[in-house]
């Protein structure tokens, strides 16, 4: 079966009562946890971004005390774990200023995690790819918050 344009999707949707639209979206969260946790997102914590900001990084924190610091290998795969959490999360919201936030927040537990990230190559490339990743998402932004990104950018280097 071929899935069908977002157009196609908006069209037909238009046409289906309150309860059917309802009864659809409760079907569409049972089938992945990805699904669940944008409709979470959307009806709960889209009105407070502020609040779902603080969550993630206290999430993004969490994560990095589980890392298993035996090996780089098992560093770098727990790392790049963070990082696609971090990334689900920011398309959930899709606001540049929340990814901004989000990525520096990731750039900075990386940049003081022990061991040393400098020591190993991966993730100095990783670190630098995030922190450039979030220098050019700041440029969209308004000039206030511009400046005090880049001051945030600036500690991190």
């Amino acid at each position: 079966m071929k899935a069908v344009t977002v157009k196609q999707l908006k069209s037909a949707l238009d046409d289906v009562p309150h309860q059917e639209l309802m009864e659809l979206c409760l079907r569409l969260s049972k089938f992945k946890k990805e699904n669940k946790e944008l409709l979470t997102y959307l009806l709960f914590e889209a009105s407070d971004e502020d609040s779902y900001i603080q969550n993630v990084k206290e999430e993004i924190d969490a994560q990095f005390e589980l890392i298993n610091t035996k090996t780089w290998y098992f560093i770098k795969k727990s790392v790049r774990k963070i990082l696609r959490i971090v990334k689900k999360y920011i398309r959930y919201s899709q606001k540049k200023e929340t990814e901004v936030e989000l990525l520096l927040h990731f750039c900075e537990k990386l940049r003081d995690f022990r061991p040393n990230i400098t020591n190993n190559k991966v993730l100095t490339n990783i670190f630098e790819r995030e922190l450039a990743a979030a220098k050019k998402k700041s440029l969209a932004l308004h000039e206030d918050l511009q400046y005090d990104f880049e001051v945030q950018i600036e500690a991190l280097r």
